[in-house]
């Protein structure tokens, strides 16, 4: 199973056979003021430096999300994927909830991108499948619906195999929908990680897709957030995941710890290559 994307140059292959894929996080304005200012000016200077500093660091795509409180998506959505795709090769994620802002930065992204995403929900699923047919895009599937986040890993089995095989049904090959089984708080629920790693271990067994992870919401609230979020990615990859939404300045070396004892790393070359360059 492998969904191919593609940048201005640079191509990622994501699948079970090949090292996880990192989805750099940073450009999205939630929580972070400093970019959310810049985006209601106009100002693409952050996108393009947090672009190239992921790739630095690590990063094989790049998300771009502009949602912020007084921001037009439809405007700077496309701008900031341009900007970042002139910083960077790699493929993009295209992050957004508005489909017009959608269309608008697909219509101009190079290569094939990511679309991040769709839901269970049948706005959802009638507003961005047909673009990510349209426009060739691959897709990210969140297992919610219009009852929200189911909360057992049936329920969210359920979803993702709806939304695969509504995507199947209008031509978009199974290899292209990434299903995220979505992380939720374990402080306020303590069988929040285990009803998601059933539910990731169930849609690869019985869908055989592509997984995707957003680690940090499991650890809201809790004291050593990074040690969590490295714990559940490191769990997640032995579930079937092969690609994460991470910061890779703080995730990218449990990532490759995993997939060196996954045996994904041969001769363990990934690894060293990294661990030289953090005592360079």
């Amino acid at each position: 199973m492998e969904t191919i994307l593609r940048g201005s140059t640079q191509s990622v292959t994501i699948s079970p056979e090949w090292l996880v894929v990192i989805i750099g996080e940073r450009i999205n304005p939630t929580g972070r003021r400093r970019l959310a200012a810049q985006l209601r000016e106009g100002d693409l200077s952050l996108v393009r430096q947090e672009a190239q500093a992921q790739v630095a660091q690590g990063a094989a795509v790049i998300d771009v999300n502009v949602g912020a409180a007084g921001v037009d998506q439809v405007e700077m959505l496309p701008r900031a994927v341009a900007a970042a795709a002139e910083a960077v090769d790699v493929p993009l994620a295209i992050d957004t909830d508005n489909p017009q802002a959608l269309e608008a930065a697909l219509a101009l992204c190079p290569g094939r991108p990511l679309v991040n995403s769709v839901t269970g929900e049948e706005k959802s699923l009638q507003a961005v499948l047909p673009l990510v047919k349209e426009y060739g895009a691959a897709v990210i599937a969140l297992t919610m619906d219009e009852a929200g986040i189911p909360d057992t890993p049936e329920k969210r089995l359920g979803v993702a195999r709806k939304i695969v095989e509504r995507a199947e049904a209008m031509g978009i090959p199974r290899q292209d929908v990434i299903v995220d089984c979505l992380a939720l708080c374990v402080g306020a629920d303590h069988r929040a990680a285990a009803v998601t790693l059933e539910a990731m271990r169930r849609v690869r067994e019985e869908l055989g897709v592509n997984l995707v992870l957003g680690a940090s919401n499991i650890s809201f609230g809790l004291p050593d957030r990074a040690a969590i979020n490295d714990l559940l990615l490191a769990m997640a990859i032995c579930q079937g995941l092969t690609c994460a939404i991470t910061d890779p300045a703080h995730t990218r070396r449990a990532i490759l710890i995993s997939d060196l004892l996954m045996g994904r790393d041969e001769f363990a070359m990934h690894y060293i290559s990294f661990f030289r360059q953090q005592q360079g």
